[in-house]
Formats: C-alpha cells, structure tokens, sequence
C-alpha cells in the first residue's frame, strides 16, 4: 500500500480513543486531553469499558457500541488485544490506526488489517498531530502551531524534544508524524501523502532505517522535484564493514549508502536539528543560486577571513573577481579595499558605500550569490547599513545572505532585514553553512534532471558466456570465481581486460610466456585465495622463461607455507601492461541488505583498505551519475590531469562504470565484484585483476534494484497500416534533445488539444520531467525511426500511475504531420498491453469536447466517456 485510506489518517473527520482513561499521567488519559485541547471539530469518542466517561466526555463500552464509524481509531491498549481491535474496526469501516502500543505481534496486526485496507500509523510510536484541523492524536506534551513544514521521525523521543524545540522557537508544523515500527505506513507511504498536500511546503525525516527501499526512493524522487524534503539519518559514524573476499565488501560501509541512496532521492541531508529547521528557512526564504559563485562584502577582513575558514571544509570556494568588476569596485570604493574576494570595503563604510559595492557585485556575471556582512562601529550606523542594503536588492535576481555580528546593537537591523525577507544569519559560520545548504540542495536538483549525452557505444553483453560461468561455479559449490573465471566474465560484459592464459605447471607456463612478449605475469591461480598479494602470489615483470620457472617455484613454496590447505589449480600468465604514470582505479559492487546492488568507484592498488578514497552510488548509472560518483574522491582531481600528467580517459572509466552496473543488474547471483586494480590514463581503461563472489539468487532480476532500470525488454518495432516501421520503447533521460525537436514539429492546434495550452517551447526543467522518468510507478513509451541525425521522436504515450497502482492517467500526442497514419492506436495499444501487465486496474484521461479524434479513439479502444465537471471536457476510462 501506498497512499490509500491516509486521508482518513491525517484529515479525519471522527476519531476514537480506544484505552482512553482517566487515571492520571496514563496513555489514555494523555491522548484524550490532548484530543479535547487541541480544538478537533469532530466527535471524539473514548472507548473504555471501565468507565462511564472519560474527561467528561460520554465512554463506549467497545467498537460495536460507538455511535459513529471512526475514520480514525488511536489505540493504547495491551499488545495482545490490538489485533482484535484493529479486526473490529474494520468490520465496523474504520479505515485508519494511530496504534501508539508497543510491542504488538506485527504480522497478527497485519493480517487483522488487510481484508479491510485499514492504515496503521506505529505501532510503538508517541502518535501524530495535524495543528491545521486541530488534531492531536499523541501522548506529546504540550501544543503546536500550524505551519507548512510537515516532520516525519522514527524516533518517539525525538518527536518529544523537537516538539519542545519548536514550541520554544514558535516554530509552526502542518504535520508531526511519529513513524514507529513502520509496520504498516512508512516513509514512502508519508512522502507520497505529503508531495499533494498543498498545506505543506517542506518535508523533514528523522530516519533511523528503511525498510521499503524502491518505494522510499521513488516517493522522494517525485516529492523532492516539488518541494525540499531535508533528512537526518542516524549512525552516520557506523560503518558496518564485514569481512569479505574482495576490498569492495570489506571498504563497504552502510552510512555510505544511505548517503548515496538519499542523494538519488533528492534529499538534502544534515546533522543536527538545527541544521534541519535552518535548512528548511533557508530553502524557503533564499534564492535559489544559478551557480556557486560566492563572493563575500564585508566591512571587516577578519570577519571574511572567519568565513572563508569556515566555507572550505564544507565543499565550497570563493569565486576569483574578474578584471572588470575590480575596475567597478576601484570606481565606488576607497583606494584601500581588498582588491579580493573577500571584498572588505574597511570599517567606516556607510550603507551607501555598502549600496554601490553591493550594485556593482549583482551586475557581475561570476557572482551568483553574495554574502553581506557587518561589524558595528562607532563611525556608522548597522541600521543605515541594512536600509542601502535592502534598497539595492529589491528586485535582484541574485542569491542574497547576511551576518550582522553581534548582539543588541544590531538587533533591529536584523529586525529591518528580516521584515524585508533578507535571511539573516547570526555569525559568519551560520551565514556559510546556509550557503552550502543552498549548494548542496542546487547540487542534488541538478544531478535529478542532468540530461545524459547520447550513447554513441552500442552494448550488448553475452549473457550466455556470462550465465555459463557464473552456473558453472555454483554447480561446483564454490562462491568465489577464479581470476581466470572473473576475468572471463568481465569480458562478456566488453570491460577491456588483460588477456590470461592458465598453466598447470611451471614448464607450462613458460612455454605460454615465450608465446607472448616478455615481460610477462605470473600469478597464483586458487579457488581458495582471493587476496594473492596476501600470500605472494603474484610475479611482476619476468623477462625469460627461466624467470618464469623459477617464479612459479617460489610462489609455490610461499603458498604451501602460508597456505597449506589452500588448493591450487594452476597459475595465470598475462603479459606485462607497461603504462607509465597510470592510475590504480578500483570499480567494484557489492549488495546492501536495504538498497540491494551498490556500486563503488576510488583509489585502487594493494593500500586500498589504507587509503579508503571511495564513493559509493545505486544503479543504475548513466554517464551523468557515474561521472558524478567517480568526482566524490580525490582521486579523480588526479584523473582530471596534473603538472606534467595527461588527463585520463574519463570517458573510458565511465563505460567501465557503465557496464559493471548492468552486470550487476543483470546477473542476481553477483554478490561482490572487485576490479582491482582497474588501470587508467590517457590511452584508455583497462581490468588488470577482478574477483567475484557469487551466491545463489533469492531475489531475481531488477527487483533486487533500489532503483528500477530502463526496461530494455519493453523495446517492439510494429509496423504501422501504411507500411513504415517504428520503433516503440521507453523513454531515457538522453531523449531529452529529440524531444524538444519533436515539440517543435506539432501546431499550436494540437498542442493545445494536447496541454489544454499553446506550449511553444518547453523548459529544460520541463522537458527533464518528461524524460526522467520513475519506471517504478510511470511509463512513457515514444514511437521513434531513422533519421539524418540519428533517430527522431515522432509519437508520444505515457501513463502516470497513483501511487496505489490503482488507477493511470494516460495522455497521447503524436507528430502533426503523422496524424491518420495510424500511430496513435499504436501507442495506446502499446500503453493498455502495458497497464494490464502492471496489473494497474484503470486507465482514465481527460480529453477537450472538441478534440473528437481523440474521443474517436477512445471510443474504438473500449474506453468509456462521460460529461467532465468542465463542459469543455469529457472524461475518458478504461477498466482492465
């Protein structure tokens, strides 16, 4: 379930207190004050078979006896009777729980439910509270003022103190929502909930786990496209590492991806409370930044200096001043002010002198945001400061911050800045963590809606090689892939590799070696060593057979002395990669117990656990994200070209990138995967060693995924009546370019009949809407054929489901010069096989009276129509 029935939950119209009491301090009695005080207009009825009334008001004996069906029940009763109650409440038309008991039998609690699709908020939770209608179904102390900031904690006590926080602080919340045990309703479920509810203009998360992965990222990546959603996830110090066979499962760390998993979902994360609630205002309040040029006004360098201390840990930087604004600043400013960002104007500067500094920086094209700051002094008035400043912004269509220091003597300017919706900030450090808010925030949007570059590389793995070798292991019992085993796999999947050949003994091997150019490698082949290095299992640079015979003696010795048991099944030989001043990457997967397959990119080499220069991201990738991940480390700064270095061919690690996250989203049995190391520079990318470790499957296919992958398999050319074939499939973020040309080829006619509106050109921002998609919970299917310049977009479907799954709205457009050729009823025919299989149970669309191709349509596909509550429009469904 998703959003079903959690209207009845937040916006109840009746609710029942099942345990409510009147013994002092006790759950019940709590909950029924907080109901009465709190102003809800509808029937509050207790349920209390003990008592003839509760907080004087009339108590029922049980669910039968209560003289109105509750929409919503709260419930603070023994474990062992909530069961029975929530079946009650259902046969009665309940169809919503707060279930505040701790320590319910979770799968009795569900099964009580289900017949009904009743919603349970907890159990185990302190309840929830919606000031807006005067609901207050907790045991929290105290009230709370209504706002547009909805909060979402698994954790009662932190429900409790931030309910204090906030009532110290005035802060006002649309919604307060203690999760519990998520038995029932979940992130996801509130996320989904709160992205419609217009009362709420900014969601924050307390999150301790996620249980649903695919429906929280889903949910998130919808809702964060419309509003912020800002988190703090627990345990960030917690590592969770394991042992493992390859460094990718031992470098693994769990808060590692939970920080990628809540990136992808567009969901700013903090540290602290604070940081949550200031996030929020700031989001709200500031100009979003169309870049990260940060310059900094202040009147004192000391101050600047204390900001730009305080910026660089965080990830940000200061914008170098061009020549021309120098010159602006040299024309308003006195001979003595820094010639730098910061740009200190000294300390008797007056507000005009803030005023004309200030102009001159929002005409500056490198600044995309300025932060302001101020000192008092005896020479000028903080007040007459804040008034230039206030007079030069109105109207600025860049990012503004403040920092007036200090206490009482610049307390009504920041009265007078705040009035003016200027955020104001106390210290230097506040103003920039602010900023970086801004930043971080700018970041996630723009890696939401980044349009890939065409894929140029045609790929299409061996599944078969691949399937043969992965079966072959576990036929055998075996987990882990020899090098040979793993090197073959990675070739089925095209990522370069060194070629290998296995010898079983040491003449062998030298006779393979004298095949190839020396020098060459040898190394230890072991079902039962993963780690060679370990054990001195690998010879470099062996120039002659002799030195190859004699390397596979030694490295047999060291074996059978630091490995008794292990046993050997050969020796590789590979020719010597001689690539001076390369870089030693590690690529490498491994499968998170919440997010599924996980993807892992940084410094290589045998110091890799040492080193720990890592970033993690969920797949699947495209070029955006992977280059996104590989720019999390600091090695990459080194990939990026240094000195006398070359730059590395980026482009070459990012297919490699590329096609591990489809392996590992094709092949379920693939557990952890390590390229170590993987060789880089500017000649290319190339696997220099791997080891895999496989398990048999429980989970199959993409559902192991977080995030669901383009269904490749929903690709079908159809031929249309008048002979021409085109190509029906899924859209990708990378149409993004075709489709702009596809709206430019339909007339302002049909785009009306289509949009209700003449939508001449489309924004990036829009059009990014419409080709990054959640797979999950939406389709689009495009018709597309050749073109000149590769194929073009000439036709367009797409359904968008509830989040229920229950019902799709569906919406067709094709191309104004295609129309009559039968396109359309492509598309829709393509779209309704879809549905069905999705097991979505309606298909609906609104349709303008006068669009009557489209009604035709509809008509001839079975859809039903009727009148639309506009006489301009009709309302079309198909049940399926």
């Amino acid at each position: 379930m998703t959003v079903r029935n959690l209207d009845k939950l937040f916006r109840p119209s009746s609710v029942a207190v099942i345990g409510a009491s009147n013994r002092p301090d006790s759950v019940g009695q709590v909950i029924m004050r907080n109901m009465l005080d709190a102003g809800f207009e509808g029937p509050i009825m207790p349920v209390n078979p003990g008592q003839v009334s509760v907080a004087g008001v009339i108590a029922h004996a049980d669910v039968e006896s209560l003289p109105v069906v509750p929409d919503l029940a709260v419930i603070c009763t023994p474990p062992a009777t909530v069961p029975g109650l929530i079946d009650a409440l259902g046969r009665r038309g309940t169809k919503a729980a707060v279930v505040i008991t701790a320590g319910v039998d979770v799968d009795a609690l569900l099964r009580a439910a289900q017949p009904y699709l009743l919603r349970i908020l907890g159990h185990n939770c302190v309840g929830l509270l919606v000031p807006g209608i005067g609901l207050n179904a907790s045991f929290a102390p105290g009230t709370l003022k209504a706002g547009n900031v909805a909060f979402v904690s698994q954790s009662g006590a932190l429900c409790t103190a931030v309910l204090d926080w906030a009532a110290e602080r005035e802060i006002g919340f649309s919604h307060f929502i203690s999760l519990g045990n998520c038995a029932d309703v979940d992130f996801g479920d509130v996320i989904d909930y709160l992205a419609q509810d217009d009362k709420t203009r900014a969601i924050l998360l307390y999150i301790e786990s996620i249980s649903h992965a695919r429906k929280f990222l889903s949910a998130s990546r919808a809702a964060s496209r419309a509003k912020p959603i800002v988190a703090i996830k627990s345990g960030r110090n917690s590592e969770g590492a394991r042992a493992a066979a390859s460094h990718t499962g031992a470098l693994a760390g769990r808060d590692d991806v939970y920080e990628a998993a809540l990136a992808r979902g567009g969901v700013l994360r903090v540290d602290s409370t604070e940081d949550l609630f200031e996030a929020v205002e700031t989001l709200a309040r500031a100009r979003r930044p169309a870049g990260e040029g940060l310059v900094i006004l202040t009147n004192g360098g000391g101050l600047g200096v204390m900001a730009a201390d305080a910026l660089a840990p965080l990830g940000g930087s200061l914008v170098a001043l061009s020549n021309a604004t120098k010159a602006a600043l040299d024309g308003v400013l006195p001979r003595t002010w820094s010639h730098g960002n910061p740009v200190d104007i000294i300390g008797d500067a007056p507000g005009a002198r803030y005023a004309d500094a200030l102009g001159v920086l929002l005409d500056a094209p490198e600044a995309d945001t300025i932060i302001i700051m101020h000192a008092p002094t005896g020479i000028t008035s903080s007040d007459e400061v804040a008034r230039g400043v206030i007079e030069r912004i109105e109207g600025a269509r860049k990012t503004v911050l403040t920092n007036w220091m200090g206490g009482r003597a610049v307390k009504p300017a920041r009265a007078m800045l705040e009035n003016a919706a200027v955020p104001s900030f106390e210290t230097p450090g506040a103003a920039v963590r602010a900023y970086m808010q801004l930043i971080r925030y700018r970041r996630l949007q723009s890696l939401l809606t980044q349009t890939p570059p065409a894929q140029a590389e045609t790929f299409k793995p061996d599944m078969a090689r691949a399937r043969a070798v992965i079966d072959g292991v576990l036929a055998e019992g075996r987990d882990l892939l020899t090098e040979f085993e793993a090197k073959e796999l990675l070739d089925a999947y095209e990522i370069p590799i060194v070629a290998t050949r296995i010898a079983r003994d040491a003449d062998e091997a030298a006779a393979l070696a004298e095949d190839m150019s020396f020098p060459v490698v040898v190394k230890i082949l072991s079902r039962d060593i993963s780690h060679k290095s370990d054990v001195g299992g690998v010879a470099l640079n062996l120039k002659s057979a002799d030195a190859v015979r004699a390397a596979v003696d030694a490295i047999s010795k060291r074996v059978g002395e630091l490995r008794p048991e292990a046993v050997i099944d050969g020796f590789t030989v590979q020719q010597m990669v001689r690539r001076p001043g390369a870089h030693e990457l590690l690529v490498g997967a491994f499968v998170d117990d919440v997010f599924g397959p996980v993807i892992m990119f940084g410094q290589g080499g045998t110091a890799v656990e040492v080193v720990r220069d890592r970033a993690v991201s969920l797949p699947p990738l495209n070029p955006v994200i992977a280059r996104h991940l590989m720019s999390q480390t600091r090695i990459y700064r080194l990939l990026e070209g240094y000195r006398d270095r070359p730059k590395a061919d980026l482009e070459g690690i990012v297919s490699v990138l590329l096609k591990v996250a489809q392996l590992v989203a094709d092949l379920a049995e693939v557990a952890e995967l390590d390229i170590n190391p993987l060789l880089a520079d500017d000649h290319g990318a190339i696997a220099l060693d791997a080891r895999v470790v496989v398990k048999p499957a429980t989970i199959a296919g993409i559902r192991r995924l977080a995030i669901r992958p383009y269904p490749s398999d929903l690709e079908e050319t159809v031929q249309l009546p008048g002979g021409e074939r085109v190509l029906l499939r899924p859209i990708r973020p990378e149409d993004e370019p075709a489709h702009l040309d596809f709206f430019q080829h339909l007339d302002s006619e049909d785009l009306r009949l289509r949009f209700f509106n003449v939508v001449k050109s489309p924004s990036h921002e829009a059009l990014a809407r419409f080709t990054q998609i959640d797979y999950d919970r939406e389709m689009c299917f495009i018709a597309t054929r050749p073109a000149s310049d590769g194929h073009e977009t000439v036709g367009v479907v797409r359904a968008i489901a509830d989040p229920d799954n229950e019902r799709a709205e569906y919406a067709v457009i094709i191309r104004s010069d295609l129309k009559g050729s039968g396109l359309g009823q492509a598309l829709m025919d393509k779209l309704i096989r879809y549905a069905r299989q999705r097991g979505i149970h309606e298909l609906h669309g609104t349709v303008l009276s006068e669009n009557t191709a489209m009604r035709d349509l509809a008509t001839r596909l079975g859809f039903t129509t009727r009148p639309g509550e506009d006489a301009s429009v009709v309302e079309t469904a198909l049940a399926l």
